[in-house]
């Protein structure tokens, strides 16, 4: 196992090395990866907008709205083919997507059905049109009606294109912004994902890309004024409808034409301008060819008329028509200020969205979160290593110092993948870096501890490095492809920063790997053939004794119990004080403010607050006394309706305070999250049962997935107790604590199966005993790696990441417990015997013959 061919030493060292290349640009500044020459790595890791600051918003197609649109569509041209066929009808909608068209004359329903029959043409459908689909199905009822009927399929096919051609809209308005690197990309079927990073003024950003901006022109109706409509019943003539201008104070009501003379697509551009006789912010507009001819047409036929210029159902003005305007250009007028004419100009360039689009869901961190997040997170990663560090140097000397090189190249590995695939660094994804060099050692340890027991054993030194590499192997990957697992269904069901933790931590398992057992064996290879050493380097400390005789076995009498009553009681307490949901898993909205001067005023935001008439609302210092967090519960009614409580809060308190981050879930996401959250841990605990099971015997597979529930339900329990919020975050925690409570539970299954194969007439619980115990050193030194990172991220982290950080902490505590005291014993419970693990060749070379001798005797 200590040979390497030269090919293999080389290969080795260009992995390692190119690693390190792809990663050092991370460290370079801006001007100075722009000075390196071409060849060279300059490609950096993304910053996540949770540290660099920005927006994600996640918009979804209004549905209902736009199958109302589609219907009013159909209406009209039914209506416009049925008057040029001078076809006689009458009009009654049926649900929410049908029309019955009653034709007054019997003998013009074949002619009424030959004229409609265009409408029931089949039209292009999937991405590049390969595909059609027929969106309007036509049937005579059987009182010789019409029937006309917009498909499902037409209005899947509707709400796919209306979502293609918004990626676009916004696309084009973001870009007016001037932002750097936005991302504008489909999500599903009927949603689409905006991330702008380092954005000042989300508001703006949100109603940019909100506002539908369905510019359109319309004669004000002549047949009845808006005040006779309105005191007269409010049923307006056929072919009208009452709008207002709002920008007024009170609104205008007017009756206009619901036919569009002209519309917002036939603009070709559009600029904020100033009237050159008030002086007032107007918008300038000009038309294209088409256009132009049909404005100058209406304009010409309507002198003394007023017209109304309308913007999503808003009447912008309605200016009297002094003139024929035939230049092809115009400009509209309003309250206008200088920002509100320049946003409406941009609109227009970019032209209207196909639909209406509601945000369901929004993350927004300002820029000063975002450089304290970073800042937070180097110092505990700085933190975590160098205790990681020297804890390695103090448990095994100079082993440690090798198993420190190897994490140096891990970290090196993991930064230069990230940078190689462009993956995104969220905070979350810097707590995984941190948290895989407390768990990387792990392996060093499973290797140092294999050798030092080898050597106890009787074996000479070079004996002792080959057995200790070789007999490890397997159990490094059992433990790690666990938690590889758990990171693989964490990414698939997760979303945002959490996929950045599943990224980092996958990849993290994998570097692991190759740098613990390749690398390490071929530094300690190295080692061994120049210095020739006659023994183990010592421990600076001996931590724990080289011997343990624990009979861990006895206490499962008191352990069971004890973990069942907690068990029982976490279960109990789920269901009767259930969890403190965050706003992932029950809508509302998140605010962090940060006062501008002074310690914030708790009482005051609660009681300025209180009088919005916004439900529930929750103030709490965060961290520092100049950060309030602030939950305002869901709403319950639609997700615009989250949308319109951040407006309230942030127009409450906006002059004496810094919005730093806002999050609003509403109810569509947050169910969402709910089931993809409980899938996740379900469906990790069944993959990795599946895995163990094929890996071992069945009882082996019962007895991981017990011991894991037994911590993911106290864990729950903890969460239950200490009231900390439960949010996607915390199910990230859940499953990362699923997999290292499996790595726990897999090192020492794997030494239970190897001595049973040694020790064949041996007792079961003397056989668990002398595993765990053989087992112990590298359990506890492991929990304390582990647990030196995690404190250093709990304690220095920042308050973003303290209740996922604390999570994990209790995960270490409850695994390393239930490896011992729960996963152990079960396998006495299922009545596991020697004779059912099949033989091994070790147990020929087995340098255990006097205690597998003294174990018969005591059991004959």
């Amino acid at each position: 196992m200590l040979y390497f061919s030269r090919w293999k030493i080389i290969s080795i060292f260009i992995v390692i090395i190119a690693g390190l290349v792809f990663a050092a640009p991370n460290l370079l500044s801006p001007q100075v990866r722009e000075a390196l020459p071409d060849w060279l790595p300059s490609k950096t890791m993304t910053l996540g907008l949770d540290l660099q600051g920005g927006s994600h918003i996640l918009m979804q197609v209004d549905e209902p709205a736009l199958r109302e649109e589609r219907l009013d569509t159909l209406q009209d041209d039914i209506r416009a083919i049925l008057r040029e066929a001078k076809i006689g009808y009458r009009f009654s909608k049926q649900g929410d997507q049908a029309i019955l068209v009653n034709i007054r004359d019997p003998q013009d329903l074949p002619a009424a059905e030959t004229a409609l029959e265009p409408l029931t043409a089949p039209v292009s459908a999937g991405l590049f049109g390969q595909a059609t689909v027929d969106e309007v199905e036509m049937s005579e009822t059987s009182n010789g009606a019409l029937l006309m009927e917009l498909t499902n399929s037409g209005l899947r096919n509707s709400t796919s294109h209306a979502v293609t051609q918004s990626i676009e809209v916004i696309r084009k308005r973001i870009d007016e912004l001037g932002t750097t690197e936005p991302v504008v990309q489909r999500q599903g079927d009927d949603r689409v994902l905006v991330q702008v990073p380092g954005l000042d003024d989300p508001q703006r950003l949100k109603d940019l890309i909100g506002q539908t901006a369905k510019l359109t022109f319309h004669m004000v109706s002549q047949e009845a004024t808006a005040q006779e409509v309105l005191t007269g019943g409010g049923r307006a003539p056929p072919g009208t409808e009452i709008l207002y201008e709002e920008d007024i104070d009170p609104p205008t009501p007017y009756l206009i034409e619901r036919r569009a003379l002209v519309d917002g697509e036939s603009l070709t551009d559009a600029q904020a301008a100033f009237d050159q006789q008030t002086g007032e912010p107007i918008v300038t507009f000009r038309f294209d060819t088409k256009g132009a001819t049909r404005f100058c047409q209406v304009t010409t036929a309507n002198i003394g008329r007023p017209f109304a210029i309308v913007l999503d159902n808003s009447i912008i003005s309605a200016p009297v028509i002094r003139d024929a305007i035939c230049g092809g250009s115009g400009q509209i007028s309003g309250n206008f200020t200088p920002d509100t004419a320049n946003d409406l100009a941009v609109l227009l360039r970019a032209g209207a969205l196909p639909a209406k689009l509601d945000f369901i869901e929004e993350r927004t961190v300002g820029p000063g979160l975002g450089a304290d997040s970073i800042e937070a997170g180097q110092t505990a990663a700085i933190v975590g290593a160098i205790a990681v560090v020297v804890f390695m140097v103090v448990a095994y000397g100079f082993l440690g110092v090798i198993a420190n090189v190897a994490l140096i190249a891990n970290i090196g590995l993991i930064i230069g993948l990230l940078s190689i695939i462009g993956a995104t660094l969220t905070l979350p994804g810097i707590a995984g870096i941190v948290l895989t060099m407390g768990m990387a050692v792990d392996s060093n340890v499973l290797i140092y501890e294999r050798i030092r027991e080898e050597r106890r054993n009787g074996r000479n030194l070079i004996q002792s490095f080959d057995a200790g590499f070789k007999h490890a192997l397997a159990t490094i990957l059992d433990a790690n492809i666990t938690t590889l697992i758990a990171a693989v269904i964490l990414f698939y069901l997760g979303s945002g920063p959490i996929k950045g933790f599943a990224v980092t931590l996958a990849i993290g398992v994998v570097t692991t790997v190759f740098t613990a057992y390749t690398f390490t064996r071929l530094v300690v290879s190295v080692w061994v053939r120049r210095s020739r050493p006659t023994e183990l380097p010592p421990r600076l400390m001996g931590i724990i004794p080289e011997n343990t005789n624990i009979a861990f076995m006895k206490g499962r009498r008191f352990a069971f119990p004890a973990s069942a009553a907690a068990v029982v009681a976490s279960i109990v307490l789920f269901f009767a004080v259930s969890l403190n949901f965050g706003i992932d898993f029950k809508g509302g909205t998140l605010i962090e403010v940060q006062s501008h001067a002074g310690p914030a005023n708790i009482s005051e935001i609660r009681s300025t607050l209180g009088d919005l008439n916004i439900g529930d609302v929750q103030v709490q210092e965060f961290g520092s006394d100049t950060d309030v967090l602030i939950r305002v519960e869901s709403q319950g009614i639609s997700d615009n309706a989250e949308q319109s409580v951040e407006a309230k809060v942030r127009a409450a308190l906006s002059d004496t305070y810094d919005f730093r981050r806002v999050e609003v879930v509403g109810p569509t996401v947050s169910g969402e999250l709910a089931r993809a959250g409980t899938i996740a841990v379900i469906a990790a605990l069944l993959a990795i049962m599946v895995y163990i099971w094929l890996r071992f015997e069945w009882q082996f597979a019962l007895g991981a997935v017990i011991a894991t529930l037994h911590d993911v339900v106290l864990t729950i329990g903890m969460f239950a107790v200490l009231r900390l919020e439960f949010s996607l975050a915390s199910i990230a925690a859940i499953l990362t604590i699923v997999g290292y409570s499996l790595n726990d539970t897999v090192v020492v299954y794997d030494r239970v199966r190897e001595n049973l194969r040694k020790y064949k007439k041996m007792a079961i619980p003397e056989l668990l005993n002398m595993s765990i115990n053989q087992m112990l050193s590298r359990t506890i030194l492991t929990s304390v790696t582990t647990l030196l990172a995690l404190f250093s991220l709990y304690f220095l982290g920042g308050e973003v990441l303290a209740s996922f950080t604390f999570a994990m902490i209790f995960g270490v505590f409850v695994g390393t417990y239930s490896s011992i005291f729960v996963a152990a014993p079960v396998l006495i419970l299922f009545k596991l015997r020697p004779g059912q693990v099949g033989a091994s060749s070790v147990e020929a070379a087995s340098p255990y013959g006097k205690v597998e001798e003294s174990a018969s005797k005591t059991t004959s």
